[in-house]
């Protein structure tokens, strides 16, 4: 197995990605008139020829045994948890086949009621 060295990511990084995770969120909800996330997506590619990205762990399911994720319960019952707000992004780094959380995603996580899904 492969040794995966300890990574220091820079705050401004963290920041950035950050930053682009809320304009890409808002570009979704409010739409995209001048056609900014064509930017987005170059500073993304940028940032991920050095290594760095961001995942938006919206609508997946929750246990407590996932570590890349700190989750806030909304709510009375702790079963069948989704995430349904996501206020910061999981940040990973990665190189070759391997990557690691630099920043856990910090979520609102709600029980579903898998009957009303299905």
């Amino acid at each position: 197995m492969a040794y995966m060295p300890i990574v220091e990511v820079p705050k401004w990084a963290l920041a950035l990605l950050n930053n682009l995770f809320e304009i890409e969120r808002k570009l979704l909800r409010h739409g995209d008139p001048g056609n900014a996330k064509r930017n987005v997506d170059r500073i993304k590619d940028t940032l991920l020829v050095e290594g760095l990205f961001y995942e938006d762990p919206e609508g997946q399911p929750f246990k407590e045994t996932r570590t890349d994720l700190e989750a806030t319960i909304s709510g009375e019952s702790a079963e069948n948890l989704i995430v349904t707000e996501v206020i910061k992004p999981i940040i990973r780094w990665r190189r070759e086949d391997f990557s690691r959380v630099v920043q856990k995603g910090i979520v609102v996580v709600q029980s579903i009621d898998r009957e009303s899904v299905l």
